[in-house]
C-alpha cells in the first residue's frame, strides 16, 4: 500500500512537473477577497496563457483589468521554484506594493501545496521568498538599477506601460537574462511610444524575441456588454478604453489625444525629400520658395547629452512644417546652422529659446548681425501692439527687450494652449514622424504636460513656441503695422494740414495741384 501511494506521488509530481496547468488547477490556492481560500479553477484563456508562458521564452501581455493574470504570473514562477533548482526570479513593478502583492500570491500558494510538493522554506519576508532547493523570488520597484542582478531564471515585469525609466531597465536586464532566463512582460495600455508599446508592435511584426499575447475583456466568460457598459460608467469613458479594451490610441494620458495623432500619422506624415548634415538629422519637405514667409523656430539642449537642439521652419501663411532638425550638436556650432537655415528661408523671423546654454546659441545670430532675430519685451504682460505703444515700448528699441524667446510659469501654458488648438483644430500641417512619436509621450504629469521618464520633448516645445508665435508675435507685428497705417491715413485726411502739396480731391488731372487757394501746373518739373 505504501508502495502504491509513493508510486501514486511519484508520478503525480512528474505530471506537475512537466504541465503547469495540472499543477495550478489541481493544487494553487487563491487568497479570495469574500470566500477566503480557495483552487486557482483556471479559465480556458488562463490556461492558453499558461501553456504560452511555458512554450516561449519571452511573452508580452496586453491585457484587460481584472482578468487574473497577475495572479496566474505568480503561479507560473512558484512552478518554476518548485520544479528547478536555483530557479531565480525578479519581479518588477512600479511601486514596491505592487511587486510585493504578486510575492505574497506566490507565498499564500506555496502553503498550501501538498507536503510532497511543498519544498522547504529558508527565507521568507515580504519581499522575498527563498526554498531549499535554492530557488527564490524577490520583488523590487522599478529604478534604473531594478535589473542589475545575478543571472535570472525568470524576470516578470508587471504594468510594463506604467514604468517610468523601464527602457533603461531593461537594457540592463537583457544581460541577466542571457543565459537562457526568460521574460514575462504584462499591462493594460498607456498610450502609444513607450517601451511597452513599442515591445509590443516589434513583437506583432516579428522584430524581436517576445511572444504576443492580448486578452481582450470578452476573453472572460462571465463578462458581457453590459459589464461593459457599467465600466464605462464607473471609470469613465477614456479610463474604461485603457482598462478593458486592450487600445493603446485610446489610452494613455497624452495632452494630444493619441486617435488625432494617429490622424496625423496616417494623413500628413511623410518621408523628407532630403535628409542633410552627417548624422542625416536634418529632414527638408520644401526648398525655400522666394513668395513665401517663415519662421525658424529652436529649442536648444541643456549640452548635458540627455536632449536634443531642435528647430523646425514653419510657413507662416498656411501653417506648413517644410524642414526640422534633431541632433546633438555644439551649441555655437547650432547657433550658426541657424543663422544660415534662416537666411536660406528668404531671411525668415528667427527664434531661439533664451533659456539656460540658449544664449550662447543667439551669441552667433547678434554677431553676425542677423537683422530678423526675434525680441522678448521684458515687461511680459506687454502682449498687444496698442498696449505697448501706451506704454511707450518703441518697436525697434532692443534696450526694452531681450534676444531670443522667454519661456516662463506665464507663457508655458500659453505655449501648450496653442500646441493644443492648432492640432484639434487641424489647422497645422506636420510632416514629421518624430514630431508625432515625441507628442505620443507628451503626457499630463498632474497639472504639467512633460514628457514621460525616459523620453524627450524637444521638438514638441519647439513646435509650441512656433504655434504661439505665429499667432501672437505676428499678430503684434501686424497690429504694428495697422497702427502706422492708421497713423498715416490720419495725415491724408487732416484738412488743416498746411504742407507746400496737398492732393486735389476732386481733380483728375495729376499735374495740377493745389496750393492753398489757388492751383499750380507741375509742367515745369519736366523741362
Amino acid at each position: 500500500m505504501a508502495k502504491d501511494i509513493k508510486q501514486i506521488i511519484q508520478t503525480e509530481y512528474l505530471k506537475c512537473a512537466k504541465d503547469p496547468v495540472h499543477f495550478m488547477r489541481k493544487y494553487c490556492k487563491i487568497q479570495h477577497p469574500t470566500r477566503g481560500k480557495i483552487n486557482f479553477d483556471l479559465y480556458p484563456f488562463q490556461e492558453k496563457a499558461l501553456t504560452q508562458f511555458k512554450d516561449h521564452d519571452y511573452n508580452i501581455i496586453l491585457k484587460s483589468r481584472q482578468l487574473g493574470i497577475s495572479t496566474l504570473t505568480a503561479g507560473y514562477t512558484l512552478w518554476g521554484m518548485v520544479f528547478n533548482q536555483d530557479f531565480n526570479a525578479l519581479v518588477i513593478a512600479i511601486k514596491q506594493d505592487t511587486a510585493k502583492n504578486l510575492v505574497t500570491k506566490i507565498r499564500v500558494m506555496h502553503e498550501n501545496l501538498p507536503s510532497w510538493l511543498r519544498g522547504q522554506v529558508l527565507e521568507d519576508n515580504k519581499l522575498s521568498l527563498r526554498l531549499k532547493n535554492g530557488s527564490q523570488v524577490k520583488a523590487v520597484s522599478s529604478s534604473p538599477d531594478a535589473g542589475r542582478s545575478e543571472a535570472l531564471s525568470l524576470l516578470v515585469i508587471d504594468e510594463a506601460a506604467f514604468i517610468d525609466g523601464i527602457d533603461e531597465i531593461w537594457t540592463s536586464a537583457q544581460q541577466t537574462l542571457a543565459t537562457g532566463g526568460r521574460c514575462i512582460a504584462l499591462s493594460t495600455p498607456n498610450g502609444v511610444g513607450n517601451w511597452f508599446h513599442k515591445t509590443w508592435v516589434k513583437a506583432e511584426n516579428g522584430e524581436n524575441k517576445f511572444n504576443t499575447i492580448r486578452l481582450h475583456w470578452t476573453v472572460h466568460p462571465e463578462r458581457n456588454q453590459t459589464w461593459r457598459d457599467e465600466q464605462d460608467v464607473i471609470l469613465g469613458n477614456d479610463q474604461a478604453a485603457q482598462e478593458c479594451d486592450c487600445d493603446f490610441i485610446s489610452s494613455g494620458n497624452s495632452v494630444i489625444p493619441g486617435v488625432l495623432l494617429e490622424w496625423y500619422r496616417n494623413n500628413l506624415v511623410q518621408d523628407p525629400v532630403e535628409k542633410r548634415g552627417h548624422d542625416n538629422a536634418y529632414w527638408v519637405w520644401e526648398y525655400p520658395n522666394y513668395t513665401k514667409d517663415y519662421v525658424v523656430v529652436a529649442d536648444v539642449a541643456r549640452g548635458d547629452g540627455a536632449d536634443y537642439s531642435t528647430f523646425h521652419v514653419i510657413d507662416i501663411e498656411s501653417v506648413t512644417q517644410v524642414a526640422e532638425y534633431k541632433g546633438q550638436i555644439g551649441v555655437k556650432e547650432f547657433g550658426n546652422m541657424l543663422v544660415n537655415v534662416a537666411t536660406e528661408f528668404n531671411e525668415a523671423l528667427l527664434v531661439i529659446e533664451n533659456a539656460n546654454i540658449g544664449w550662447a546659441a543667439i551669441q552667433p545670430a547678434i554677431d553676425r548681425g542677423y537683422r530678423n532675430l526675434y525680441y522678448t519685451y521684458k515687461h511680459e504682460g506687454v502682449v498687444d501692439a496698442e498696449v505697448q505703444l501706451k506704454k511707450g515700448y518703441d518697436l525697434k528699441d532692443k534696450s526694452q527687450s531681450v534676444p531670443g524667446f522667454t519661456t516662463s510659469a506665464r507663457t508655458r501654458p500659453l505655449l501648450i494652449s496653442k500646441l493644443d488648438i492648432y492640432f484639434r483644430e487641424k489647422a497645422c500641417v506636420v510632416r514629421s514622424s518624430r514630431l508625432i512619436d515625441e507628442l505620443f509621450v507628451f503626457v499630463w504629469k498632474g497639472a504639467r504636460p512633460e514628457a514621460q521618464s525616459g523620453y524627450n520633448d524637444d521638438l514638441v516645445m519647439a513646435f509650441s513656441i512656433a504655434m504661439y508665435i505665429r499667432d501672437t508675435a505676428l499678430k503684434l507685428r501686424n497690429e504694428g503695422l495697422e497702427l502706422n497705417k492708421r497713423a498715416i491715413g490720419m495725415i491724408g485726411t487732416n484738412t488743416t494740414y498746411n504742407g507746400a502739396y496737398t492732393t486735389s480731391a476732386d481733380s483728375n488731372d495729376s499735374w495740377n495741384m493745389n496750393i492753398g487757394k489757388d492751383k499750380e501746373d507741375l509742367t515745369w518739373l519736366l523741362d
